[in-house]
């Protein structure tokens, strides 16, 4: 088990492995245009499904902690 997987046990548990702007918000404690600013920039990477984004837990604790995000 790799270092993500290990730390998404333990981090941001009551979330799912696959989250949107609003629970991106509520994990890092940030407004909603920085969590667009965020993902627009490419500190987190996110994809865009139709107008919503979807952010995999494993690099939102990956931008946490300093790591690259997969």
């Amino acid at each position: 088990m790799n270092k993500l997987s290990e730390l998404s046990t333990v981090m941001f548990q009551n979330y799912p492995d696959c989250v949107n702007i609003s629970q991106l918000q509520s994990m890092l404690g940030i407004k909603r245009t920085k969590s667009y600013e965020l993902i627009k920039s490419g500190k987190i990477k996110a994809i865009k499904i139709g107008k919503d984004y979807k952010i995999s837990k494993l690099n939102v604790i990956a931008f946490v902690i300093g790591e690259e995000q997969i």
